[in-house]
């Protein structure tokens, strides 16, 4: 390519660059003129009734203490006011509240929130990130005004104020009396702030009215890889006022209801990693919320229904502001903590213990390690080695009770081989346990390690599926550690498993397979049942690859690491710090030192009372 060639393509991609720029320019122009001529027509359209309103003959005012009787309709109108019957008609129109944050699309068809785009986020399939758009999604306030008025019915008049990023529509009853929705985005952040504004209204609104109805419609979108598992993390939570704590619709079903009788602070429309939260700084008197999950593979790609039905304390004044705000954002743990409002409640991280260790253990560490090191299967490989260290006391003292018993299996073949009648069943226990007491073992000592593994174990069950940090973040073969990981799509569905093959749950199955084996070694046949043996060897192992084929990644991958971890634990305990030989002489030298007949535990006497009391009530009966 000549020098004068790559001049002129820089000079066209410079002009096309331009051109560009300035179409841009041109069409954000017309969008404005087009915004201020449509308003300036409604403006006049409103002026033209209230001329007409006052050239009409006055009547005599209600007396004072007199309800106000419904106005008889016009023919051919729907409503007895004028300004609310030229609302009706009219031609939708939008309007962007837009930070760096969320980008908010509103419609003059109510007043209210079209679509919302949450900004920095992908769908699972690489489009921007729509948490609800289209026309089903519905902000409508419901109250009794001489007749029933729905919001969402009529055109309302807009006025935006750039300055201040903010919006207003307003639905007007008369030239004094009107509806405002004023919403205001601040810079930089996830709050959309919305007053409600009704001035005037006392004059229409009836004594009685202690409260106005909201209605709140969103069809969430179906935004991540897995349906079921996306499902399975997906609610309605909402907190009462002056409590900590958080109350959720139930989980992992196709819907559900609850009536709300009580005052309520907000209400959070809860995706797995997202969440439209509705929050009354004046609190709600009471609610009815439902959802409904739409079917999986729907064309129009949506989760769910979720509908909240919120009652609004409402107190006659010539004007009354009720403040609301809006959050739509991803449900970060620290991010909604921030707010001091309990948000973070909304994360699933399991009950009260499961919860406890989760914030604070496995997220302080997760959080510390993201700092410094961006590959998060690194992260999950450095947290399973720091837990398992934590544990490593009670996994030692496991291995030794279990070397212990593994040991002094031929002295209890002896016992076995002294005591064979079934009658003798009594005398052969308690010979036993007086050799576990003279030699120190502990029979309960292998269940240490997974007394305190099993809480960790769940903790993470709900920690990785929850955890907005792993979204889409790809480890080896997994593209998105948060949810299911496949090396095979299957062309049918088989029941529990699923229509494909996860291979970190096929390679946890088999480390559980194989540690279960191991760990069976280590132990006295005596001290499990064959029955016992074959369901850990062979029925767990199956049962955790079909539970795990749809969870996510992150999960299948740290119980595998786990058990690899644990087994090299145990090989290097059997194989360094173990002398079976040597261990063997120190416990027949303790059994040697002990007296004859040990003294007995007052909880080994009372065993031992109930023992010989139940082989009499045998004799007797027969």
């Amino acid at each position: 390519m000549n020098k004068n060639t790559l001049w002129a393509i820089l000079l066209i991609g410079a002009i096309l660059a331009g051109f560009s720029i300035y179409n841009s320019k041109v069409a954000k122009e017309q969008q404005r003129e087009q915004f201020v001529r449509d308003s300036i027509a409604r403006q006049k359209a409103m002026e033209t009734i209230i001329q007409e309103e006052r050239d009409k003959p006055q009547t005599a005012p209600a007396e004072e203490g007199v309800d106000r009787q419904e106005s008889v309709h016009a023919p051919g109108e729907k409503y007895s006011n004028a300004f609310l019957n030229q609302s009706l008609q009219g031609e939708e129109f939008f309007h962007v509240l837009e930070n760096e944050k969320i980008k908010v699309s509103f419609t003059n068809k109510g007043g209210q929130p079209y679509s919302v785009q949450i900004k920095g986020f992908k769908t699972y399939n690489g489009d921007s990130l729509l948490f609800f758009s289209g026309p089903s999604n519905k902000l409508t306030l419901d109250l009794y005004a001489g007749e029933q008025i729905n919001t969402g019915d009529f055109f309302l008049v807009p006025h935006y104020f750039e300055e201040n990023n903010s919006l207003t529509y307003s639905l007007y009853f008369d030239q004094n009396a009107h509806i405002e929705y004023i919403y205001v985005l601040e810079e930089g952040s996830h709050l959309l702030s919305m007053n409600i504004r009704l001035v005037g209204m006392d004059r229409y609104i009836p004594r009685n009215v202690t409260q106005l109805d909201l209605n709140w419609n969103v069809d969430i979108r179906h935004l991540e890889k897995g349906f079921d598992n996306e499902k399975n993390y997906s609610t309605i939570s909402y907190k009462y006022p002056n409590t900590k704590d958080v109350e959720k619709l139930a989980q992992r079903k196709a819907e559900d209801r609850e009536t709300i009788k009580t005052r309520v602070e907000w209400v959070a429309l809860q995706q797995q990693f997202f969440s439209a939260i509705l929050i009354a700084d004046q609190n709600f008197n009471s609610g009815d919320l439902s959802y409904r999950f739409y079917d999986p593979g729907n064309t129009d790609t949506l989760l769910m229904n979720c509908h909240a039905y919120m009652q609004i304390p409402f107190q006659q004044s010539a004007e009354q502001s009720i403040p609301l705000q809006f959050y739509f954002g991803p449900n970060g743990f620290y991010s909604l903590k921030a707010y001091d409002r309990s948000f973070e409640k909304i994360i699933p991280l399991g009950g009260v213990l499961i919860s406890w260790i989760s914030r604070f253990l496995i997220i302080p560490i997760f959080n510390f390690l993201s700092r410094y090191i961006s590959n998060y299967g690194l992260i999950i490989l450095l947290m399973t080695i720091f837990i398992k260290l934590i544990i490593s006391p009670f996994t030692y003292r496991s291995h030794m009770s279990s070397a212990k018993m593994r040991v002094l299996k031929p002295e209890i073949d002896k016992i076995n081989e002294k005591y064979p009648k079934k009658e003798d069943a009594m005398k052969k226990q308690q010979e036993t346990m007086a050799l576990y007491k003279k030699t120190g073992v502990n029979v309960m000592g292998g269940c240490w390690p997974m007394l305190f593994q099993m809480p960790i174990l769940f903790a993470m069950f709900r920690f990785f599926p929850g955890s907005i940090e792993l979204r889409q973040q790809g480890f080896l073969w997994a593209d998105d550690l948060s949810g299911y990981d496949s090396i095979l799509d299957l062309p049918f569905k088989i029941p529990l498993y699923g229509d494909h093959i996860s291979l970190f749950a096929l390679l946890m199955a088999l480390s559980m397979f194989f540690y279960s084996k191991m760990n069976m070694k280590q132990q006295a046949s005596s001290q499990q049942m064959p029955g016992m043996q074959g369901m850990m060897l062979y029925f767990m192992p199956l049962m955790m690859l079909v539970v795990c084929n749809n969870l996510s990644a992150a999960l299948s991958y740290y119980y595998l690491l786990s058990n690899l971890i644990t087994m090299l634990q145990t090989w290097i305990m059997q194989r360094f710090l173990v002398d079976e030989e040597k261990l063997y002489k120190q416990l027949k030298e303790k059994v040697d030192k002990s007296p004859a007949t040990p003294q007995k535990s007052k909880f080994q006497q009372r065993l031992e009372q109930m023992q010989r009391e139940q082989q009499k009530q045998i004799k007797n009966r027969k």
